[in-house]
């Protein structure tokens, strides 16, 4: 069976950092730190909010709300105090560099009630988190940071989250699926896996995710398949291995759902500019 992600090496996090700082005359702070590919960042909460970008390599997080995966080029917005989790799910010897803006919970940012949102990263926003961590001058970073807020008020998510639920029987199906993506089981034989009808579990997957069992399980995949080509997987290996009929089926549904093909993605991943700066 396939998993989303390898049994990782655990790295503790620092309770210490920046997010822990309540300040509201320093309303941005910043620090970058570099993780080996498999890396964890065990369950935690802070009291700032988070725009944790990936400069290099794929994240994926996840808080009990659903699961986020974050391609490099983009961030992810975590509001203040929400539990959760990072795996770096990069190719082997490539890892994650990531540069992160903690945002003091005086000055909100994105709407409330929201949640986590994957979000692009500007080049001008990008400039800005780099020299924001390189940075000393605290005039200059509240300059830096009276920018850095606009562009993420402004920033429209990206459709790279996987939504959960909070009912048991739902959950152990997107638990299954979030694991063994592939599962061409019908929604009639999962549903009685999990001990519900299969009307019922496909008016939770609605009621609970927003989405049909149908394109919930289309999103699992095509965010699994993110994963695969960062690590090198060409199209017609990852259509086999995730359950697709062929090779341009995958395609077509990349595209749909991205609005690129996959070596469009690919080649858009690869322009994004190194990542400097100095690690907190």
């Amino acid at each position: 069976m396939t998993k989303l992600v390898a049994d990782p090496p655990i790295l503790r996090f620092d309770p210490s950092g920046a997010a822990f700082v309540i300040d509201p005359a320093r309303p941005v702070l910043a620090h970058g730190r570099d993780l080996a590919a498999g890396a964890h960042v065990t369950p935690h909460a802070h009291p700032r909010g988070q725009l944790l970008w990936a400069a290099e390599g794929l994240l994926r997080l996840g808080a009990e709300d659903g699961t986020w995966l974050v391609p490099p080029g983009f961030g992810i917005w975590i509001p203040g105090g929400t539990r959760h989790e990072m795996h770096v799910v990069s190719r082997p010897g490539s890892g994650a560099r990531t540069r992160n803006l903690y945002v003091d919970p005086a000055h909100p940012v994105r709407p409330q009630g929201r949640g986590c949102e994957v979000l692009p990263v500007s080049a001008l926003l990008r400039e800005v988190i780099l020299r924001m961590v390189a940075e000393a001058d605290p005039a200059r970073l509240a300059r830096l940071g009276a920018v850095a807020l606009d562009e993420i008020a402004a920033a429209q998510p990206a459709p790279l989250d996987l939504p959960g639920g909070h009912d048991p029987r739902l959950r152990r199906v997107t638990a299954h699926l979030g694991r063994h993506p592939a599962d061409p089981r019908p929604l009639p034989q999962l549903a009685a896996q999990a001990g519900a009808s299969p009307r019922t579990l496909e008016r939770l997957f609605r009621a609970e995710t927003g989405l049909s069992f149908r394109d919930w399980r289309s999103r699992v995949r095509l965010l699994a398949a993110i994963g695969r080509l960062e690590r090198g997987e060409s199209s017609t290996t990852i259509a086999h291995s995730l359950g697709y009929r062929s090779a341009s089926a995958f395609v077509a549904a990349f595209r749909s759902h991205f609005g690129v093909p996959p070596q469009s993605y690919l080649r858009s991943r690869a322009e994004t500019p190194p990542a400097g700066g100095r690690q907190g």
